[in-house]
């Protein structure tokens, strides 16, 4: 098994940024070298424990589809070996866990879509009969496939907060107070894109015995004005990935993503907020199986 990388220390390059998940570097004015660690985060905090193998998988994963998906918009690959921008003593921190992408831009939300009424989306539906006010048809029950794909944005929270979802016409108000008059136009591109990118992925997924019930996506721009797919993209990081072959509605269906965790951490008496408890050795292992079987299907390689 691979070493676990919790945080990444590497000292050739300034470090600008440390996600919930991922370290980010700065290669140059025009780069980021961007280190996928083995956390895991759930309700928005940072668990103690690793996951053995998930910075890796997440890294080939996102790789595969950004190249899959490049002919419905650009993406952030620049194709240069994460290898070659550090110290050699560092190399085997980025190994196979890493790209070194463009430095964009990013707007001011996620791009969540949704082809299923589950999770936050089935609260909403509950309470309002609609989610992120987009009415939906009556009687819906949990899992139920929706009858086309919406887009459903919400606010990017800091570590420890939530994210919050709004309204198409909130998010288009937060790109153009970020951006200004072009704001709007990058947000209707961001929900056309998304949208695009969901189909198209299901697609695949649909081939490999797997449903993406949702997924989120995160968009940049760059200096010329052009939108691009950044961050990371279709991972069980990022998606709720369901075996089509136990699917039903009704039920929260088993899935590949870190919905396992989630749903141990709902049996706990624990608040959703830091410090996050430690997980078992069992709930560990099985997440970690959960993430490499979800790469090997989807992408057809074995990824750790």
């Amino acid at each position: 098994m691979n070493p676990l990388l919790f945080e990444s220390s590497i000292a050739s390059l300034p470090r600008v940024g440390r996600g919930k998940v991922r370290d980010i570097y700065a290669v140059g004015d025009d780069k980021l070298l961007i280190v996928t660690s083995d956390r895991l985060s759930a309700f928005d905090v940072i668990l103690p424990d690793p996951i053995p193998d998930k910075g890796r998988v997440l890294t080939a994963m996102a790789a595969f589809w950004f190249e899959r998906l490049a002919h419905i918009i650009p993406n952030q690959l620049t194709g240069i070996d994460p290898e070659s921008v550090v110290a050699a003593s560092e190399r085997g921190q980025v190994r196979g866990r890493a790209l070194v992408v463009k430095r964009l831009r990013p707007l001011p939300v996620e791009a969540v879509v949704r082809g299923y009424v589950i999770g936050s989306g089935w609260k909403d539906y509950q309470a309002s009969g609609a989610i992120c006010g987009i009415p939906l048809p009556a009687g819906l029950r949990q899992a139920a496939k929706l009858p086309q794909p919406i887009f459903t944005p919400a606010t990017k929270a800091d570590a420890g907060e939530h994210d919050e979802n709004v309204s198409f016409e909130q998010a288009r108000a937060r790109c153009e107070a970020a951006l200004g008059a072009k704001g709007g136009a990058l947000a209707a591109r961001a929900r056309e894109a998304a949208l695009a990118l969901y189909r198209a992925a299901a697609d695949h997924a649909a081939g490999s015995g797997i449903i993406i019930a949702d997924t989120k996506f995160e968009f940049g721009v760059d200096a010329d004005g052009v939108l691009h797919l950044i961050d990371e993209a279709l991972t069980p990081d990022s998606s709720r990935f369901w075996p089509a072959d136990s699917y039903r509605e009704g039920i929260s269906p088993p899935s590949f993503d870190k919905q396992y965790v989630r749903d141990y951490l709902e049996t706990l008496d624990w608040n959703k907020k830091a410090p996050a408890p430690r997980l078992p050795a069992e709930v560990i292992a099985r997440t970690a199986d959960k993430y490499r079987e979800a790469g090997f299907r989807l992408t057809g390689r074995e990824l750790a």
